[in-house]
């Protein structure tokens, strides 16, 4: 009995082992894979700090500068070292959270990008959340009346969010919406009423507000950021409608999504538990790159709304020629595609555990 036993638990012993290497490995070639695509962001950022003509000597000093002060300046920034060595310089500097002074704010550019990060952190995240929202139902809708009226009205509505240009329609919504109707408030965050009566806790607006226990204020910045919510989720529901409607074109397809129809199921399961659940994978992998490029390119969006984010923060950078600020955002930009790639793959093992 006992080695009839010890016979029977062979097999899952040995399916455990593999399910362990299986999983120690693509730890390991994952963590491999982030530090090479580190190591690969920095030196591109190192690169592109030398080849840009601006002289960051010429930004610290000033024209009028004596060349000894040329020099000493140029021997605290270690610009004086061989390419290689202000590389390993530059690396080890910012393996310990350093990103160099910004030239315009004269404070540590991780303590800029600290303050003004939450805010475009709050916008994308709300754009996101209405794309997605939006996005999935009017794909999903779309592909279920392929061909249809509701299909080819769903298709231009995606093709405008592509075509429109950003800078554009935010000014007309400003001009329609908060000139014209009144509707909703103007650029900026917040009202100077309430700017400096909100204690910064987490620095997204509408927690802060929660957390002052100020209503008022809450529903001011919850106007202010309706609006350029609305203009940047626009185009991340344009890009989920044609993914989604995409993938469940192919996925609506296969044959047993056939199979289920015939077995009486309802229409509604098939499509949102079997179709839907099929393309979650795909999915998440569309709305985690439409969520990093809202990160990343909210620039035009915060310059017509007048937005305090990190896309204000290095256009004010780059008309100072602040390269050092420039940069580091750059580097917290890359980070964030690189978190948002692995939380990816987390949710991959948790939708579809095929996928370790």
């Amino acid at each position: 009995m006992a080695v009839a036993s010890d016979i029977a638990a062979l097999p899952a012993r040995e399916r455990g082992r593999s399910w362990l290497l299986r999983f120690l490995v693509k730890l390991g070639s994952l963590i491999v894979s982030v530090v090479l695509t580190v190591l690969g962001l920095l030196l591109v950022t190192f690169m592109i700090g030398r080849v840009i003509p601006v002289d960051p000597l010429l930004a610290m000093v000033g024209d009028r500068a004596s060349e000894e002060i040329r020099a000493r300046a140029a021997a605290e920034m270690g610009l004086d070292l061989p390419l290689w060595q202000q590389f390993i310089r530059y690396l080890g500097d910012v393996l310990q959270g350093d990103l160099g002074n910004s030239v315009l704010s004269g404070q540590p550019v991780l303590t800029d990008i600290g303050r003004f990060f939450p805010a475009t952190l709050e916008l994308a995240t709300t754009a996101t959340l209405l794309g997605v929202c939006l996005g999935v139902p009017l794909g999903v809708l779309a592909a279920t009346r392929h061909g249809r009226w509701q299909d080819q009205i769903i298709r231009i509505v995606a093709l405008a969010g592509y075509s429109v240009p950003v800078f554009w329609l935010g000014l007309v919504g400003l001009l329609l919406f908060y000139a014209k109707l009144d509707w909703v408030a103007g650029p900026g965050r917040i009202d100077v009423a309430y700017e400096y009566s909100i204690e910064p806790v987490t620095g997204l607006m509408l927690v802060d507000t929660l957390l002052a226990h100020d209503t008022d204020a809450f529903f001011d910045a919850l106007s202010h950021l309706i609006l350029p919510a609305s203009v940047l989720g626009y185009f991340s529901l344009a890009y989920i409608t044609r993914m989604t409607r995409s993938l469940m074109l192919a996925e609506l397809g296969h044959e047993y999504i056939v199979a289920a129809r015939v077995k009486g199921l309802p229409e509604r399961r098939v499509i949102w538990r079997h179709a839907v659940g099929n393309i979650m994978v795909p999915l998440i992998t569309t709305i985690a790159l439409s969520y990093a490029y809202l990160l990343e390119g909210a620039v035009l969006t915060e310059t017509v709304f007048a937005w305090p984010g990190l896309g204000l923060y290095i256009t004010q950078s780059l008309f100072s020629a602040d390269l050092t600020a420039v940069l580091g955002a750059t580097i917290v930009i890359g980070l964030v595609f690189i978190g948002l790639n692995l939380l990816s793959d987390v949710l991959y093992t948790l939708v579809d555990p095929r996928a370790t």
